[in-house]
């Protein structure tokens, strides 16, 4: 790799051992929920489930009755799931005033003999301004890792599906790690407090702590001293980051440049960071190939169908498209060369959820970060990078980006993303008055 950072990151990283049989690529949803329950049922050791929610729904009771399943069999059984602090204790965004999951995880603990206990992790006093985002289940020696959530849409349990990537990592140093910084860099802070049991405190009093322990995740990373620096063979190396300029991603903006040949990109929600688009713009002017993978504005979780009422949560996917049209109009020589693909995923009424890199035939990454703003400055991310430098794990690999790509569509030219005037009546009115008070800009900061 050509020397493109003063300080690079990528050789220094430590990572841990893995052989081609111990990587699994699950198709869907409905595979992850059906592998999550069995690993749920069979553990003998240890479950730590961290996602940005558990929600009260079917899906969300399938997962909780089993882990209360799973600890009345096995009483020794060390469980934990963690979940964001604020996002638990407020209700789904446009459907009015909800007591939140919280309220339900301690009707849970009334209502079952065995204890489970929800930890909520305060990243900031304001859900705006920084959540846990952090992805990745530890189930005695695996490691499930998926950029979902864990809720009905996310796991397939009715009609529609929210699409994403789903991977289970057989190595216990992998498990090991990550289990060791959510036991002791997260649930053991005086910002982080049971969610399933009565009378938590305030977030306004916590607000010492949580400075406390935001300052403290600045500097915090997976424990990879049983790794290795050695990169002869197929490995994984867990990466953490919360802030600007952390090393996850600054790992980001080096595999980019990296690149030399190929390079794939998959977010859900198309913002991208400058340093990012820096880096891409450096790619394609030394030749690199570059696919990027987006949703549909139509398959965007926050989309509602023009024929019901708007709300202001309603423009956000059409927020994504202006961005998303704005880049290809400025590249769209390189489109019409082909060294340019920006890809459109829709499929019927489902929606699109995945993060990701490919970078030429050695490096993947595994990630919840949506590659925006949001996820380089505010919340606390994770990934699993895996390097393969002898293509022992190629097949696999093809297989996940074919079924990544069977539901898109090539945008040939910019004028193929609908512009302003196109919109409906509500989103135009409003996206109208965004441009003219001039907050267009800090709500791509904060989206």
């Amino acid at each position: 790799m050509p020397l493109l950072f003063k300080r690079s990151l990528l050789p220094k990283l430590r990572s841990f051992p893995l052989t081609a049989e111990a990587v699994t690529i699950l198709s869907g949803a409905a595979e992850f929920r059906r592998c999550l329950l069995e690993k749920i049922a069979q553990a003998t050791q240890r479950i730590y489930l961290v996602a940005l929610y558990l929600q009260n729904d079917e899906a969300g009771q399938e997962i909780l009755d089993a882990l209360h399943a799973a600890k009345l069999k096995r009483p020794e059984l060390e469980i934990v799931v963690v979940v964001d602090w604020l996002r638990a204790q407020r209700g789904l965004i446009g459907a009015g005033k909800q007591p939140g999951n919280a309220a339900w995880y301690q009707e849970m603990t009334r209502t079952h003999q065995s204890v489970v206990p929800v930890y909520g992790v305060p990243v900031q006093t304001r859900e705006l301004f920084g959540v846990l985002h952090l992805k990745g289940f530890v189930i005695d020696d695996c490691v499930v890792y998926s950029g979902a959530s864990l809720n009905n849409v996310y796991l397939h349990k009715f009609d529609k599906y929210r699409f994403d990537r789903y991977h289970v990592l057989q190595s216990r140093e992998l498990a090991d790690s990550m289990h060791h910084l959510v036991k002791h860099g997260l649930i053991e802070s005086k910002a982080v407090h049971r969610l399933d049991l009565p009378h938590l405190p305030t977030t306004r009093s916590l607000r010492n702590d949580i400075g406390d322990l935001r300052s403290r995740l600045k500097y915090a990373a997976y424990d990879t001293s049983a790794g290795s620096t050695a990169h002869t063979g197929l490995s994984v190396s867990p990466l953490l980051g919360v802030g600007k300029n952390n090393p996850l991603n600054r790992v980001i903006l080096e595999l980019i440049a990296s690149a030399q040949k190929q390079l794939t990109i998959c977010t859900p929600y198309f913002n991208l960071p400058l340093g990012v688009i820096r880096e891409i713009n450096r790619a394609l002017a030394r030749g690199v190939k570059i696919d990027i993978v987006v949703g549909d504005k139509t398959a965007n979780d926050f989309y509602i169908p023009p024929s019901e009422p708007f709300k202001v949560i309603a423009a956000l996917p059409y927020l994504y498209e202006i961005s998303l049209r704005r880049f290809a109009k400025r590249h769209q020589r390189n489109i019409d060369s082909g060294q340019l693909n920006l890809h459109l995923w829709r499929e019927g009424d489902n929606s699109y959820h995945l993060k990701g890199m490919w970078i030429d035939q050695r490096y993947t990454l595994l990630t919840g970060n949506n590659l925006n703003p949001r996820a380089f400055r505010l919340d606390l991310e994770n990934a699993l990078l895996i390097d393969d430098p002898k293509g022992e794990w190629l097949e696999p690999r093809r297989l996940e980006l074919e079924n990544i790509f069977e539901h898109t569509t090539r945008i040939e030219r910019f004028q193929d993303l609908e512009a302003l005037p196109d919109y409906p009546a509500g989103v135009a009115k409003f996206l109208k008055r965004v441009s003219r008070v001039r907050v267009e800009r800090l709500l791509y900061r904060i989206l």
